[in-house]
């Protein structure tokens, strides 16, 4: 099952993976280049880095980071059956910054799920640029759990709950139905908070972000198409083209069919 390839284009992350049945297979003592990430199936087995041994059992994983000296060989008595998989680069410095693991640290015990269909989907066979994006993206897959499920600080800390609410309503903002409890929800935070921050990083409410957005959306359009107003309001998140007349008059002074007629070829008046 083993299988490498090697990226030209510098790329992708994904460098080989593999899988080992339970034999008396060890490694070490020696360093690798690339991280190492290894999910143990079944049995057991040790990791020795530096002058610290870790015990290891069915579940749990550990990684090898690049250029930290190893020694890893399964339990005598009950050897380990364990997947394994290989990346590097600067995304996969990102992504391991966001999972709770690092040198000193290079276990985490068994996870709520069984991450071994996962390993399955991160294929390394091939060099072709799909077959590439097939396996980053596999690859990406996996650590998400692993970033959910042994979350490190920074990725609590990067956590951008206003930006969230905005991006969420810039990619919801055509459904009729869209409302401010809907971001709360998406975001996850308690209502007052959320306000609180999202009036403090955009200068504006979210309901009133909402409104902003989907006026500014119909300025473009107005610009660019030649929507019927009916059509072009659905398409902004009204189902009244007379409520969005109004709401697009009050918002820009101009009826919709006046503002086609005035800036049909210019520049979208900045809104928000």
């Amino acid at each position: 099952m083993n299988s490498m390839y090697y990226d030209f284009s510098g790329r992708s992350i994904c460098r080989g993976n593999g899988y080992k049945p339970p034999n008396s297979h060890q490694w070490g003592p020696g360093v690798r280049d690339v991280y190492a990430l290894h999910y143990i199936a079944s049995g057991k087995g040790y990791l020795k880095t530096g002058q610290a041994t870790f015990p290891l059992k069915t579940g749990e994983s550990f990684i090898i980071f690049p250029h930290m000296e190893v020694y890893y060989y399964p339990d005598p008595q009950d050897p380990w059956e364990y997947f394994w998989i290989e990346f590097s680069g600067a995304e996969a410095s990102r992504l391991m910054s966001m999972i709770h693991i690092a040198p000193d640290h290079p276990v985490v015990a068994a996870s709520p799920q069984d991450l071994k269909p996962l390993f399955h989907k991160v294929k390394t066979a091939g060099i072709e640029p799909f077959e590439q994006e097939r396996s980053d993206a596999g690859l990406h897959l996996l650590l998400s759990y692993y970033m959910e499920y042994y979350p490190s600080d920074r990725a609590f800390l990067t956590k951008d709950y206003a930006l969230s609410a905005k991006e969420y309503i810039e990619s919801h903002f055509w459904k009729p139905s869209l409302s401010v409890l809907d971001v709360v929800e998406f975001v996850k935070i308690e209502r007052s908070y959320l306000f609180r921050l999202f009036k403090e990083e955009n200068g504006i409410s979210i309901s009133g972000y909402i409104t902003a957005f989907r006026i500014r959306r119909a300025c473009e359009l107005l610009e660019q198409s030649q929507l019927s107003i009916k059509s072009l309001a659905y398409s902004v998140g009204y189902r009244d083209p007379l409520y969005f007349s109004k709401a697009f008059k009050k918002a820009t002074s101009y009826t919709p069919t006046q503002y086609r007629t005035v800036h049909g070829t210019a520049k979208t008046p900045l809104i928000l």
